[in-house]
């Protein structure tokens, strides 16, 4: 099948049938969402490298981090958007350059071009998953679309795994310098955009009406149920996006004086605890038909684990805790579930930018007021980054998890058996 040939399911209705060139289109975008991910957490093992080089402190260097969050939170929000009005070859494609133009700023040696670089990075990742998941919708039949999200997902964790897992040891060992491995990961995006152009067809759903863009935007905004979902995740979030990958290699090193050679596969437990929970514990929601008791379940594991690992350190084995914790942190892609069953089937595309957008403008936010607590804290110790500095920040976390626990016991529960009665 020609791939410039413009092809569009009737109504963008899923057809009973594979689509074959769809889905080749699907994985290749899933393979940009696997590297993505991979670069999202990368930054978080090589920190001192890119620290000395820049010379900048730890928080600046948390801060540049950060600023991925605030970019992606944007993109992510309009690119049902793109996605309906220009397609995927040009949406998917667009984000594969951007990420690239931020791989080759992010080490051109400025302080500038480094926040330039990472806010670039953000802005395409934003365009991956949805890209990925408006592609398999269209080359999966609808009862094998669920395991094909769920399997993006888990490629995009298994990067997240590999960003320090594997990165580290390269960079360490001196294989490849940290501003090498960033060129090398623009070079491999420019293949995966090469092959991205030439596989994925154009679509067109019909032309929008602009002047109506904003209205499924209300319909989700104006139902108090979508920020309580949207809160949930974000707060669940927080210990990953900030204290992971943020702040997680300072608090090994600095905090808990871990053997350097170490701390990036103990960081990496936990985006590979993402990948088991995340299909899991979505699969016990789904079985027993209830959504609030797996994330209350949850929240209590996360607070249990996260508390053993910065409240009581070596007390427990470290990769075991770092596991357990991102195993249940991947409850917080359930309210992504929940968000859409509160809300019309006409608005479920919105309701997943909206959430999205929340998530990730609240990790950007408290990563920096998170940075500036940790400086003011840190000042309080006569300017060293101690275990106590940590344990006293580290109540944000547990702030947050308590809000989000408290939100679950009041949210609508949108399980199927809910729905029966």
């Amino acid at each position: 099948m020609n791939p410039n040939k413009t092809i569009s399911p009737a109504g963008g209705d899923q057809s009973k049938q594979l689509n074959t060139v769809f889905i080749i289109a699907w994985f290749m975008c899933t393979v940009f969402y696997f590297v993505q991910y991979a670069l999202r957490s990368a930054p978080s093992i090589m920190q001192q490298e890119i620290i000395a080089t820049l010379n900048i402190s730890s928080i600046e260097m948390a801060g540049i981090i950060g600023l991925y969050f605030y970019s992606y939170a944007f993109f992510a929000l309009v690119s049902g958007v793109l996605l309906d009005r220009i397609g995927p070859r040009f949406t998917a494609s667009l984000g594969i350059l951007l990420v690239v133009l931020g791989c080759v700023l992010f080490c051109s040696g400025t302080v500038f071009s480094a926040k330039s670089g990472r806010f670039l990075q953000g802005a395409g990742s934003g365009l991956a998953f949805t890209s990925a998941v408006f592609l398999a919708t269209r080359g999966f039949p609808k009862k094998w679309l669920a395991t094909a999200v769920g399997m993006t997902q888990c490629f995009g964790m298994l990067g997240g795994f590999m960003g320090q897992a594997v990165v580290s040891p390269i960079i360490k060992n001196q294989v490849l310098t940290w501003q090498m491995f960033w060129m090398v990961s623009a070079g491999v995006l420019v293949v995966i955009f090469i092959g991205s152009v030439l596989i994925t067809p154009r679509t067109r759903e019909g032309k929008i009406n602009w002047g109506g863009l904003t209205e499924p935007y209300l319909v989700v905004l104006k139902n108090p149920q979508s920020y309580v979902c949207a809160i949930i995740s974000a707060m669940m979030f927080m210990p990953t996006n900030v204290g992971n990958i943020a702040w997680g290699s300072q608090f090994l090193i600095d905090g808990l004086n871990a053997d350097p050679s170490d701390v990036a596969l103990r960081l990496a437990m936990v985006p590979l605890g993402w990948v088991i929970g995340c299909p899991i514990l979505g699969y016990i929601s789904d079985s027993i038909g209830r959504r609030k008791p797996v994330v209350l379940g949850s929240i209590i594991m996360m607070l249990i684990t996260g508390g053993v690992i910065v409240y009581l350190p070596n007390s427990m084995p470290n990769y075991v805790m770092g596991l357990l914790l991102g195993i249940f942190s991947g409850a917080a892609m359930i309210p992504y579930t929940m968000i859409k069953e509160v809300n019309p089937d006409e608005v479920k595309g919105t309701a997943t930018g909206v959430i999205n957008f929340i998530v990730f403008v609240t990790s950007a936010i408290v990563t920096n007021l998170f940075s500036m607590l940790i400086g003011h804290l840190k000042e309080i110790e006569g300017g060293q980054l101690t275990l106590k500095v940590f344990q006293s920040a580290d109540m944000v976390f547990v702030g947050g998890l308590a809000l989000a626990f408290v939100l679950t016991l009041v949210v609508r529960e949108t399980g199927s058996k809910a729905k029966a009665a």
